[in-house]
């Protein structure tokens, strides 16, 4: 791992003094540039295969143990960026179970409330009308101002009615 650092310094110098002392473009210049790419080229080959676990055999002990370094440091770098992706899908899945719990809940609520007011809707009368006496005659007031039948009187106001028919029905 040393000689290829030691060999991309060189280069990088070289191009440093190359970019310094002459702006003009040779044949020459031509020649070195590919020359640096060429051995930068062969430099990214090697390590690829070195990642790949081919080509070990010509490392040393101190290069082995710099490349098993790299690829721990790669390899907990890439759990980090993974972590942190599943951490946010995670996040965002909450988001929309909460939403759709509390959606759910409200229209749970609206459908209690909606059945509710059916149930308790004045036109719907949770006794029968039995105690009705429709077509009867109404209760007549006597001479001393008290009202005949009071006891039916009591019987309409005992049922379930709402007061408005109550008052059609008490005369």
């Amino acid at each position: 791992m040393e000689r290829i650092l030691e060999r991309y310094e060189r280069y990088s110098y070289a191009e440093r003094q190359l970019n310094a002392t002459d702006h003009v473009e040779t044949p020459g210049s031509w020649t070195l540039e590919h020359a640096k790419l060429k051995a930068r080229l062969e430099v990214l080959q090697r390590n690829q295969k070195h990642y790949a676990g081919e080509d070990l055999e010509s490392l040393s002990m101190k290069e082995l143990q710099n490349l098993e370094h790299q690829l721990d440091s790669a390899l907990k770098h890439i759990r980090s960026r993974k972590d942190k992706a599943l951490q946010e899908q995670n996040n965002n899945l909450s988001k929309q179970v909460k939403e759709r719990e509390k959606g759910l809940a409200q229209q749970t609520q609206w459908e209690q409330q909606s059945h509710d007011h059916l149930n308790s809707s004045s036109f719907i009368l949770p006794h029968p009308l039995n105690n009705l006496h429709l077509g009867e005659a109404y209760p007549t007031a006597g001479d001393n101002g008290e009202v005949e039948g009071s006891s039916r009187q009591q019987q309409h106001n005992t049922s379930v009615m709402p007061p408005w028919m109550l008052r059609h029905l008490n005369g």
